[in-house]
Protein backbone atom coordinates (compact mmCIF):
# COMPACT_ATOMS: atom_id res chain seq x y z
CA UNK A 1 0.00 0.00 0.00
CA UNK A 2 1.63 3.43 -0.94
CA UNK A 3 0.67 6.19 1.23
CA UNK A 4 0.07 9.44 0.12
CA UNK A 5 1.68 12.40 0.87
CA UNK A 6 1.60 13.50 4.58
CA UNK A 7 0.08 16.60 5.74
CA UNK A 8 2.04 19.10 7.02
CA UNK A 9 1.91 20.27 10.84
CA UNK A 10 -0.24 23.26 11.60
CA UNK A 11 1.11 26.91 11.09
CA UNK A 12 0.90 27.43 14.74
CA UNK A 13 2.98 25.04 16.00
CA UNK A 14 5.81 25.52 13.49
CA UNK A 15 5.49 29.41 14.86
CA UNK A 16 5.47 28.45 18.82
CA UNK A 17 8.97 26.00 17.91
CA UNK A 18 10.65 28.90 15.58
CA UNK A 19 9.91 31.28 18.12
CA UNK A 20 11.73 29.81 20.68
CA UNK A 21 14.95 30.50 18.04
CA UNK A 22 14.53 33.42 19.42
CA UNK A 23 12.67 34.89 16.30
CA UNK A 24 10.84 33.61 13.60
CA UNK A 25 10.57 35.34 10.28
CA UNK A 26 6.60 35.42 8.98
CA UNK A 27 6.14 35.67 5.12
CA UNK A 28 2.58 36.22 4.57
CA UNK A 29 0.39 38.35 1.81
CA UNK A 30 -0.64 41.41 3.51
CA UNK A 31 -3.73 41.64 0.69
CA UNK A 32 -5.68 38.57 2.46
CA UNK A 33 -8.64 39.04 4.32
CA UNK A 34 -7.93 40.64 7.74
CA UNK A 35 -4.58 41.60 7.38
CA UNK A 36 -3.78 44.47 9.99
CA UNK A 37 -0.47 45.95 8.98
CA UNK A 38 0.40 49.63 8.24
CA UNK A 39 -1.74 51.32 4.94
CA UNK A 40 1.67 51.58 2.86
CA UNK A 41 1.89 47.53 2.98
CA UNK A 42 -1.62 46.73 2.32
CA UNK A 43 -1.23 46.95 -1.11
CA UNK A 44 2.06 44.55 -2.27
CA UNK A 45 1.88 40.85 -2.81
CA UNK A 46 4.02 39.61 -0.07
CA UNK A 47 5.49 41.24 3.10
CA UNK A 48 8.06 40.07 5.72
CA UNK A 49 7.59 40.97 9.26
CA UNK A 50 10.28 39.66 12.35
CA UNK A 51 8.78 38.32 15.86
CA UNK A 52 9.98 36.44 18.69
CA UNK A 53 9.59 35.38 22.19
CA UNK A 54 13.22 36.51 23.36
CA UNK A 55 14.70 39.28 21.23
CA UNK A 56 16.46 41.62 22.17
CA UNK A 57 14.00 44.29 21.85
CA UNK A 58 10.74 42.07 23.45
CA UNK A 59 7.62 42.33 22.10
CA UNK A 60 5.56 42.56 24.94
CA UNK A 61 2.01 42.21 23.57
CA UNK A 62 3.02 39.28 21.34
CA UNK A 63 0.17 36.54 20.86
CA UNK A 64 -0.13 33.45 18.68
CA UNK A 65 -3.75 32.31 18.90
CA UNK A 66 -5.69 29.59 16.56
CA UNK A 67 -6.64 32.46 14.18
CA UNK A 68 -3.68 35.34 14.19
CA UNK A 69 -0.51 36.12 15.45
CA UNK A 70 -1.15 39.67 16.52
CA UNK A 71 1.74 42.14 18.12
CA UNK A 72 2.43 45.29 18.06
CA UNK A 73 6.06 46.23 15.66
CA UNK A 74 7.85 49.03 15.07
CA UNK A 75 7.56 50.57 11.60
CA UNK A 76 10.28 53.61 10.96
CA UNK A 77 10.14 53.67 14.68
CA UNK A 78 6.81 54.29 14.57
CA UNK A 79 4.87 51.63 16.71
CA UNK A 80 1.40 49.88 15.07
CA UNK A 81 -0.13 47.42 15.99
CA UNK A 82 -0.84 44.24 13.64
CA UNK A 83 -3.00 41.21 12.89
CA UNK A 84 -1.33 38.27 10.47
CA UNK A 85 -4.07 35.85 10.07
CA UNK A 86 -2.80 32.03 9.60
CA UNK A 87 -4.56 31.97 6.18
CA UNK A 88 -2.44 35.36 4.82
CA UNK A 89 0.90 33.30 6.21
CA UNK A 90 2.49 31.17 3.41
CA UNK A 91 5.70 30.47 5.20
CA UNK A 92 7.86 31.11 8.59
CA UNK A 93 11.69 30.86 8.28
CA UNK A 94 13.87 30.65 11.74
CA UNK A 95 16.71 32.67 11.98
CA UNK A 96 18.51 29.61 11.52
CA UNK A 97 17.30 29.24 8.30
CA UNK A 98 14.90 26.16 9.20
CA UNK A 99 11.09 26.78 8.39
CA UNK A 100 8.67 25.67 5.99
CA UNK A 101 6.36 26.73 3.42
CA UNK A 102 3.00 26.18 2.39
CA UNK A 103 2.37 26.04 -1.40
CA UNK A 104 -1.39 26.60 -1.59
CA UNK A 105 -0.89 29.83 0.61
CA UNK A 106 1.79 31.18 -1.44
CA UNK A 107 0.83 34.20 -3.67
CA UNK A 108 1.09 33.82 -8.04
CA UNK A 109 3.25 36.72 -7.99
CA UNK A 110 5.98 35.46 -5.23
CA UNK A 111 5.42 32.09 -6.79
CA UNK A 112 6.17 33.12 -10.34
CA UNK A 113 8.95 35.49 -8.68
CA UNK A 114 10.71 32.16 -7.01
CA UNK A 115 10.84 30.25 -10.29
CA UNK A 116 12.76 32.90 -12.60
CA UNK A 117 15.85 32.49 -10.92
CA UNK A 118 15.83 28.71 -10.70
CA UNK A 119 15.66 28.85 -14.67
CA UNK A 120 17.68 31.45 -15.34
CA UNK A 121 20.48 29.33 -13.23
CA UNK A 122 19.60 26.09 -14.89
CA UNK A 123 20.87 27.64 -18.55
CA UNK A 124 23.29 30.51 -18.32
CA UNK A 125 23.88 32.44 -21.15
CA UNK A 126 27.78 31.11 -23.18
CA UNK A 127 30.02 33.51 -23.24
CA UNK A 128 31.13 33.99 -26.40
CA UNK A 129 35.26 33.57 -26.05
CA UNK A 130 37.57 35.94 -27.81
CA UNK A 131 40.44 34.81 -29.66
CA UNK A 132 43.79 35.60 -28.06
CA UNK A 133 45.84 37.64 -30.25
CA UNK A 134 49.38 36.46 -31.23
CA UNK A 135 52.60 38.01 -29.97
CA UNK A 136 55.21 38.57 -32.61
CA UNK A 137 58.68 39.14 -31.24
CA UNK A 138 60.05 42.32 -33.19
CA UNK A 139 64.02 43.27 -33.10
CA UNK A 140 66.59 44.10 -35.82
CA UNK A 141 68.99 41.72 -37.59
CA UNK A 142 68.17 38.27 -38.00
CA UNK A 143 64.97 36.07 -37.35
CA UNK A 144 64.60 34.19 -34.09
CA UNK A 145 64.57 30.45 -34.39
CA UNK A 146 61.35 28.80 -35.15
CA UNK A 147 60.05 26.66 -32.87
CA UNK A 148 60.27 23.43 -34.77
CA UNK A 149 63.87 24.28 -34.99
CA UNK A 150 66.31 24.02 -31.94
CA UNK A 151 68.58 26.93 -31.48
CA UNK A 152 72.01 26.06 -32.63
CA UNK A 153 74.19 25.04 -29.73
CA UNK A 154 77.19 28.02 -28.42
CA UNK A 155 79.85 25.04 -27.84
CA UNK A 156 78.93 22.83 -31.02
CA UNK A 157 79.98 26.09 -32.68
CA UNK A 158 82.84 26.43 -30.97
CA UNK A 159 83.92 23.04 -31.26
CA UNK A 160 83.75 22.77 -34.48
CA UNK A 161 86.43 25.85 -34.87
CA UNK A 162 89.11 24.72 -32.59
CA UNK A 163 91.60 22.34 -33.53
CA UNK A 164 91.03 18.30 -32.84
CA UNK A 165 91.96 17.24 -29.33
CA UNK A 166 94.87 15.17 -29.86
CA UNK A 167 94.05 11.40 -28.91
CA UNK A 168 96.34 9.70 -25.98
CA UNK A 169 98.80 8.12 -28.60
CA UNK A 170 99.96 11.04 -30.15
CA UNK A 171 100.33 12.39 -26.46
CA UNK A 172 104.23 11.48 -25.38
CA UNK A 173 104.85 9.92 -22.37
CA UNK A 174 105.80 11.55 -19.51
CA UNK A 175 105.38 15.31 -20.87
CA UNK A 176 101.89 16.03 -20.46
CA UNK A 177 101.75 18.14 -23.72
CA UNK A 178 100.27 16.79 -27.26
CA UNK A 179 101.17 16.73 -30.43
CA UNK A 180 100.20 19.81 -32.84
CA UNK A 181 97.51 19.53 -35.21
CA UNK A 182 98.62 21.59 -37.51
CA UNK A 183 100.08 20.12 -40.90
CA UNK A 184 103.66 19.71 -41.44
CA UNK A 185 104.26 20.82 -37.91
CA UNK A 186 106.93 18.45 -36.08
CA UNK A 187 107.44 17.87 -32.24
CA UNK A 188 108.06 20.78 -30.62
CA UNK A 189 111.53 21.73 -30.04
CA UNK A 190 113.23 24.00 -26.70
CA UNK A 191 114.13 26.87 -28.20
CA UNK A 192 117.77 28.00 -27.64
CA UNK A 193 118.89 31.30 -26.23
CA UNK A 194 121.30 33.49 -27.98
CA UNK A 195 125.00 33.91 -26.75
CA UNK A 196 124.25 36.86 -25.65
CA UNK A 197 121.48 36.11 -23.32
CA UNK A 198 123.08 33.08 -22.12
CA UNK A 199 124.19 32.41 -18.48
CA UNK A 200 127.75 31.75 -17.52
CA UNK A 201 128.04 29.68 -14.54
Amino acid sequence: MVDGPRPLPPKKEVALLLMKGPSVFVHLDPRKKGVIVPKGFSGQPQLVLQVGLDMVIPIRDLEVTDDAITCTLSFSRTPFWCSMPWTAIYALVGEDGRGMVWPEDVPPEVAAQSAQPTQSKSSPPAKARRPRPKVARIGLGADPPRESEPPPDLDDDLAADAPPKPSPSEAPAGTGEGRSSLPGAGPKRKRELPPYLRVIK
